[in-house]
Formats: structure tokens, C-alpha cells, sequence
């Protein structure tokens, strides 16, 4: 299948308040949040990008922007599939203060059983998350062949529970997973398993994720064998 590349929002004015924005409307990136989505955009500027998807909050379209003007003729749309985790109460509360709640041991230690007050549960978040990537990476190869590569702009904990579920990991252990603000991680899905190509990624030229491409032929599809000793 296709390869879904997963960007974190930039830096809100939410994070550096240390609030949980969750799907409060109208929480923006800062400047560093600004600078951190030019620089995400640079590291793609040479990949074929088949098409960008966003979470329809502010904060990831203003992060897919500067994107998709680097690439003018690529499809730019949201799906409600990415959406950040809806925290019902805990929302807007300060993370301080969460801290201190009983459920929070419980979403350190064992999110599989989580469900915040009012809102969803995590295991029902990474359900919908995973699904959504899934159907959208099957979507773009039906349109773009194997080789295709597309953007999926969305929050840190549908990020982590998207490398979770590539990884063959419980829920319970995605906690472990790190997703820094505009960081960017690649998932390459075939028929037989999902391959993590890198994670929380900050640096780095992208444009190696486009196969090469002879004029005239379509990409050959990828095998869905890992490479026993890692390969050259």
C-alpha cells in the first residue's frame, strides 16, 4: 500500500500555556509553532505528495499550509478521522492540575482503559485514528499506485496511536511513544504488515521516500517482506 506521512501540529499557544486544548476552536500555532511548519514543509518539499489530510482544527490546517503551498496542485482536505482526542472535562483544564486527578495514573498506566469524563475513551480514539489512516493510505494507492506517499496532519496522541498499531504494540504501551510539536514519523503499509520507517523525527530531507520513477512506468509494488538482517 501506500506511505502516510504522520505531522504533529506546531507549537500552540495551548502548549505553551500547558492547557489541554483537546477540540477547543480557536487555538492557533504560535511564531516557534509557525517557524517549526515552514521547516516541516522544507524537509517534503522534494517528495511527490499525492495528497494532504488534516485534522479540522486550526492548528493542523495552519500547520499543512505552508505544505500545500509548496505544493500547489496536490488535494487539501480535512477528515474528521484525525481529530484530536475529545477530553470532555479534562478540557482547557491546566495539565497541572489533571495530574492530580485518579485518572491520570490510569492514562499513564493502562490508557486501554481510559475514558475521560464526558468525552472519548482512548481505545475508541485510536480505534477511529487508525481506521481513518488505514481507509485514506487504501484511497490514495487505489488513485496513485504503491509508491504513492500522502501527509496526515493531526495531534499526539492519534499520532502515537497510529505508530502503536504499525508497531504491533498495546495500547497500554503507546505511552512510550514520543511526538514532539511538527515532528514528522513515516508509516509504509503493504498486504502483509505495516513497516515504521522513522518516528518522531525533527531534521532531515524527505524527498528519499518517493521511489524512483522510470518515465512511462508505474512503481513496482513494494514487498511486504522485512529484510532479514536489515539490508544494505
Amino acid at each position: 500500500m501506500a506511505t502516510v506521512v504522520l505531522l504533529r501540529h506546531g507549537r500552540s499557544t495551548a502548549n505553551t500555556a500547558h492547557v489541554l486544548a483537546g477540540r477547543t476552536k480557536g487555538v492557533h500555532l504560535d511564531d516557534t509553532g509557525r517557524g517549526q511548519a515552514e521547516r516541516a514543509a522544507e524537509r517534503l518539499a522534494g517528495t511527490r505528495v499525492a495528497r494532504i489530510v488534516t485534522s479540522p482544527l486550526e492548528r493542523c490546517r495552519e500547520t499543512a499550509r505552508p505544505l500545500a503551498r509548496a505544493h500547489p496542485d496536490v488535494p487539501l482536505s480535512s477528515d474528521r478521522g484525525l481529530v484530536e482526542v475529545d477530553y470532555g472535562e479534562w478540557t482547557n483544564r491546566a495539565l497541572k492540575d489533571l495530574a492530580k486527578e485518579k485518572l491520570w495514573r490510569v492514562v499513564q498506566a493502562q490508557p486501554s482503559a481510559a475514558t475521560f469524563p464526558e468525552g472519548e475513551g482512548l481505545a475508541a480514539m485510536s480505534a477511529r485514528v487508525v481506521s481513518a489512516v488505514r481507509r485514506l493510505d487504501a484511497e490514495v494507492e487505489a488513485e496513485h499506485g504503491p509508491g504513492a506517499v500522502w501527509v496526515a496532519v493531526s495531534h499526539g496522541d492519534p499520532i502515537k496511536a497510529v505508530l502503536a498499531d504499525a508497531l504491533g504494540m498495546h495500547l497500554d504501551a503507546f505511552q512510550r511513544i514520543h511526538v514532539e510539536p511538527a515532528s514528522i514519523s513515516v508509516v509504509r503499509y503493504t498486504p502483509e504488515r505495516p513497516f515504521v520507517l522513522m518516528s518522531n523525527t525533527t531534521a532531515g530531507d524527505l524527498a528519499g521516500l518517493t521511489p524512483p520513477q522510470k518515465k512511462g512506468r508505474t512503481p513496482a509494488r513494494r514487498s511486504s517482506d522485512a529484510v532479514v538482517g536489515g539490508g544494505a
